[in-house]
Parts: structure tokens; C-alpha cells; sequence
């Protein structure tokens, strides 16, 4: 069991019990939030809370998570695109949709049980057993490059590429707005959203620097086509940096617009490009993959060029 508390902000009042779980825990359906209110896990002043409650400011709720089932993962052969492979390495260009590993809510069809059919037993497990081989990840929708290792020599040199700033990463997306500059660097701390835990935002309270460096590489009306360097690589860095200086990425929810953009549900971001050292033989490995259909659907959609 896992106890968690849960306060009510003035903006969340009036909002239902079961919505605010659901949107307050990681992992948390709403489906699950309604479970654990009928079974009496959610408590203010020590009874049990109906499902139904509207909160109210100050409301103070102690909530009990049951341990999570510990399921053995399943390889399963599921499509993968593969863009570089040998003993110690596989990358792979993620569609977007796809999650990298299990979670609540998403117990197969990642990636991770695709690379366990096509990997074997190979891969590292300094990852732990719920992600195997995964040296970093990237989000549900966005799409593109990922490095996975398949032996912990070649895992801890890549963890050790990730944290010297040595493992390039490139990203391409559309953002809201126009820029006057052609690049700019964005160096703000990163650390949890203070009221929503499934966020991230720019703080100072328990953050940890955050490095993004951006390129404008065309300019439409009202959107910019950009691509981002990771210096550093935080939880939805790209996204929440884009959107801490009023330029949050086309299709966002959780940072930017709360509905569609030009038919576009999820961000609308691509790891273009990754550049490391490949730990066993010392070489320099580029690779870079094409931007995919959605990507180039959108820049259609939004008309000429500027400038």
C-alpha cells in the first residue's frame, strides 16, 4: 500500500473527487479513482469520501493506493522500426502513440514488448524489470529516435554520455506564434507542477537545471517550425520550456491549447536526430530519421512560409 494526500487549490473547487484523482495521480484513471472512493481508500477527517463529491477549497483527502500487481512483462511481436543495430545497441524511430514502457493503464503494447521479441533476453537491466534495455525515453505522442541497450556495459556508457551532455538529441516541432530571433537558448530549472503531479513546470522548488537551445526553421502564420537541442533532459522539457515563454507546442493539452490545433490531438514533436558513442568500439554514430507523415500533414495544413 502507498499513501498519498491530495489539497484542493480555489481553481480546482467545484470539481468532482473522482476527476480530481484521476487528474492529480500519476497513472490514475478515472475508472481507478471511482474504485478506490467505493472502497473506502479516499478519507477527509477519517470517513470515507463519496465519488460524487464537489471539493471544495482547503479540502484535505488522504488517499490509499494498493500495491501495484508485479505482471511479468510480455515480449510480443509488434511492429518496429529499427534504424541501427549490433551486439551492444538498437535504436529505434518510436511512431507516435506508442508508450515506451508499461505503466498503469498501458500493461503491453509498448515499446519495451516489442524490443523484448525482437531482442531476447540481450537486453540490460539496469533499466529495472519494468523497462529493459531503456536508456531514454520519450512520450506517448512523441514520435522518433530512441536508444535502447542490449548489455550493461553498453548501458552504463550511454548513461554516462546522457549525464556528461555527450548524447546528442535533436528534436523538430510546430510551436504556437512567431519569433522576432532566429535562435535563442532557454535555460530555466524544471522540477513537478506545485498542484498537478502529471505536470511539469519552470520552478525553483526541487528543480533541476534545464537547458534547451532552439532554431527557428521556417515561420507561418501564427506557428513556427523549430527544431531543439537538448543540453539537459527533463520530463517534458521541450514542452514545458516552449511553453514558459508563450510558444507551447501545436497540439499540447496538458501545456498549451485544452482542444484540437489543425486536426492535431497530442504535441507535435519528432527526436529527429541522435549522435553518440558507440561504447564498445569508440566511434561516432549520427542517425537521422525522416519526419513522419503527421508532421508534414501539419505543416501543410498551415499554409505558405513566411519570410
Amino acid at each position: 500500500m502507498e499513501e498519498d494526500q491530495l489539497l484542493i487549490t480555489a481553481e480546482e473547487s467545484g470539481d468532482r473527487i473522482d476527476a480530481l484523482l484521476a487528474r492529480n495521480i500519476e497513472g490514475l484513471s478515472r475508472s481507478q479513482a471511482q474504485r478506490l472512493l467505493e472502497s473506502g481508500l479516499v478519507r477527509m477527517d477519517g470517513a470515507a469520501v463519496r465519488k460524487n463529491y464537489r471539493c471544495i477549497a482547503g479540502d484535505r483527502f488522504d488517499v490509499t493506493l494498493p500495491a501495484a500487481e508485479d505482471l511479468p512483462l510480455l515480449a510480443q511481436d509488434l511492429p518496429l522500426d529499427v534504424v541501427f543495430e549490433d551486439s551492444d545497441v538498437i535504436v529505434v524511430n518510436k511512431p507516435r502513440g506508442i508508450v515506451v514502457h508499461p505503466a498503469p493503464g498501458h500493461p503491453d503494447g509498448t515499446l519495451v514488448n516489442a524490443l523484448l521479441f525482437h531482442c531476447g533476453d540481450t537486453l540490460s537491466g539496469i533499466g529495472g524489470e519494468r523497462r529493459p534495455g531503456i536508456v531514454h525515453r520519450i512520450d506517448k505522442d512523441t514520435s522518433g529516435l530512441l536508444i535502447a541497450a542490449k548489455n550493461d556495459f553498453a548501458h552504463q556508457a550511454l548513461s554516462a554520455q546522457l549525464a556528461d551532455r555527450s548524447l546528442s538529441r535533436i528534436y523538430e516541432a510546430v510551436v504556437r506564434g512567431g519569433f522576432r530571433e532566429d535562435r535563442g537558448t532557454i535555460d530555466r530549472p524544471i522540477g513537478r507542477h506545485p498542484t498537478d503531479r502529471k505536470r511539469m513546470a519552470v520552478t525553483e522548488k526541487n528543480a533541476r537545471p534545464a537547458v534547451t537551445h532552439w532554431e527557428v526553421l521556417a515561420r507561418y502564420q501564427g506557428y513556427t517550425h523549430v527544431r531543439c537541442r537538448l543540453e539537459t533532459g527533463r520530463t517534458h522539457q521541450i514542452r514545458v520550456h516552449m511553453a514558459s515563454i508563450s510558444h507551447p507546442l501545436l497540439g499540447d493539452f496538458t501545456y498549451g491549447a485544452p482542444s484540437p490545433e489543425k486536426g492535431l490531438e497530442g504535441q507535435c514533436l519528432h527526436a529527429r536526430e541522435l549522435k553518440f558513442i558507440h561504447p564498445r568500439s569508440g566511434q561516432s554514430v549520427r542517425l537521422v530519421t525522416p519526419l513522419p507523415p503527421y508532421f508534414t500533414e501539419v505543416l501543410s495544413r498551415l499554409g505558405p512560409v513566411i519570410g
